[in-house]
């Protein structure tokens, strides 16, 4: 690299810099440096440092009532709660709650660790955990963080053979379940499983507090997390230590969880989002989160809201549609509410403001990197909502719009690939996919300055993003290029559509025509005339040449566990 364009990177940092304010500056150095350091401890960070007395995380079952549509996850067995359900909270009849402090992560998760490392883990070696939202998922991941070792996130929803691909991949050998998750992993040969219930909590009882926690430092491995495998084989994504530096700025200033919040992201901790902003996030800000131990429906979330008095909420999009289309729930009074995983339609942002007390703001981000680009909460950065905007850089991130050739784009309102200016983001952390040099290094261009998201987009003259696809999910139809999102988003204001996607199909003169999937609310039968009118729907509300040519009824999208349509699927059918 040439001194000009070290120069130029410097130049870059600094005027981005020099947009912040003093207290964002401070923050974000603050925490670059404790968690960058070279002798940074993920236990001492995450757990050991906060008052042993404050709660670290609230789980909350389902008593046996209307609202449960299966039975809860079973408790701890033959083992009373860690801590009785708090007198601050009034007890409800609809839901039971258990309060574990940093003090109780810390103590079981010590133990932990000496059982683990009586097994032959230690630093560096991989372990799978493949659990719901319980409390052994935490004590789970901070012993593995007291060895050195690496913890592998693994959905529940998977099935073996999905599980077998990441534990091979990642070359772990033992995988710590529960009762409900054990089977899977039946058929997968050279596994020491480790199981919640009786025999994780022997594993506690019977063992001494480890004395001693590898400090892996700030570019050490946490994390490896799989991609969700929008456009393919998902990919292993190493998760250092000093990632937590950007997690904590995405906490403080993309959703403003504030000490007096009552904070609940509800998504899955076997993904990106669950996983940074549900566990990493809330524990190294030392802020609560909620841990909700059972699936979700419509009428499960407003219970938990309301019984808990939520006020800051972050959920997927899927979570905002399931709930704007029961009129039954309205009448909330949340703070802040924040939605990552696909870009919300114009029609949720609309019904929040009535019946959740707030807008819905949208964030952007990937698994490589957390969230990035924001529609942020917090005072310090806060802009009006603009509908369909994905939002500004987070601090620490220099943002941009490349064109084909790999050079940025300079005019507003021209569509290209959403990338990272490098060099000038102080807090990007992602450092490679494991084992692929050559997946790694076609997300940059030839110079190495921009990470090339996948996704398209184009950026207004106020510094706006707004998201148009995955790279690969553009339909060009007779020279046009049309963002299915922008067609998705008219297609949901009707009433009798829940859920929908729109991808390509080849076509000999146009090149391409556009096909919707649809699926339809309970009672509605799809017919040529619901076609038609979509299709009507499509021309007055987006463009005339843009609506779907055929449009097929279905019972649901295929998505990844993390909620993405998978629109490769669609093509493909």
């Amino acid at each position: 690299m040439t001194q000009t364009s070290l120069a130029g990177d410097r130049a870059r940092r600094e005027s981005i810099q020099a947009q912040l304010t003093p207290a964002v500056t401070a923050d974000l150095d603050a925490w670059l440096e404790l968690f960058g350091s070279p002798d940074a401890n993920a236990a001492s960070l995450l757990v050991d440092r906060h008052d042993p007395e404050a709660v670290a995380f609230t789980t909350v079952s389902l008593r046996d009532s209307a609202i449960s549509p299966q039975a809860p996850q079973a408790s701890r067995a033959e083992q009373p709660p860690l801590i009785e359900p708090s007198p601050l909270i009034e007890p409800s009849p609809l839901i039971e709650l258990v309060e574990i402090t940093y003090g109780q992560l810390a103590a079981e998760s010590r133990r932990l660790a000496t059982a683990l490392a009586g097994m032959g883990v230690e630093r560096g070696d991989r372990v799978g955990v493949l659990m719901g939202k319980r409390t052994e998922l935490v004590v789970s991941l901070l012993a593995l963080a007291r060895l050195g070792a690496v913890y592998i996130p693994l959905f529940t929803a998977f099935a073996t053979p999905a599980i077998e691909m990441r534990l091979r991949a990642g070359g772990a050998s033992i995988v710590i379940t529960e009762p409900s998750q054990a089977s899977k992993l039946d058929d997968i040969d050279g596994l020491t499983t480790i199981v919640a219930g009786e025999q994780f909590d022997a594993l506690i009882a019977d063992n001494d507090p480890l004395d001693h926690s590898v400090s892996v430092g700030g570019d050490g491995t946490l994390i490896l997390l799989f991609t969700s495998g929008t456009t393919g084989a998902p990919k292993g994504v190493p998760v250092p230590l000093r990632a937590l530096a950007s997690f904590s700025c995405y906490m403080r200033y993309g959703l403003d969880v504030a000490d007096t919040d009552v904070f609940w992201n509800a998504a899955d901790p076997g993904w990106a989002y669950g996983l940074y902003y549900g566990i990493l996030g809330p524990m190294a800000i030392g802020r609560p989160n909620v841990l909700l131990q059972a699936g979700f429906t419509p009428e499960v979330t407003a219970t938990v809201l309301t019984e808990l008095g939520v006020t800051n909420f972050a959920a997927a999009p899927t979570v905002y549609r399931s709930l704007s289309k029961n009129p039954a729930i309205n009448g909330f009074s949340l703070r802040r509410a924040s939605s990552a995983g696909e870009p919300l339609t114009p029609d949720v942002i609309t019904w929040a403001r009535t019946s959740l007390g707030t807008e819905v703001r949208d964030h952007y981000g990937q698994t490589e990197h957390g969230m990035f680009i924001n529609n942020h909460w917090a005072d310090d950065l806060r802009r009006p909502l603009i509908p369909g905007s994905m939002g500004q850089p987070m601090p620490g991130f220099a943002a941009g719009i490349v064109g084909d050739a790999g050079a940025p784009v300079s005019e507003p309102n021209v569509t290209g690939q959403i990338a990272i200016d490098v060099p000038a983001s102080i807090g990007y952390w992602f450092a490679g996919y494991l084992d692929a040099p050559e997946k790694t290094a076609s997300r940059y261009t030839e110079d190495g300055r921009w990470y090339l998201t996948g996704d398209t987009g184009h950026l207004d003259a106020d510094g706006n993003f707004f998201f148009s696809s995955r790279d690969d999910d553009v339909i060009i139809m007779a020279g046009y290029r049309i963002g299915p999102f922008d067609v998705e988003s008219v297609l949901i204001t009707h009433p009798s559509v829940i859920d929908v996607a729109v991808v390509g199909r080849p076509d000999d003169l146009r090149g391409e025509v556009l096909e919707a999937f649809v699926v339809l609310a309970d009672g509605v039968s799809g017919d040529d005339a619901l076609e038609t009118e979509l299709q009507q729907l499509v021309k007055t509300g987006f463009a005339a040449h843009a609506y779907p040519r055929t449009v097929h009824f279905v019972d649901a999208l295929p998505k990844t566990p993390s909620g993405k349509i998978q629109r490769f699927v669609l093509r493909q059918r």
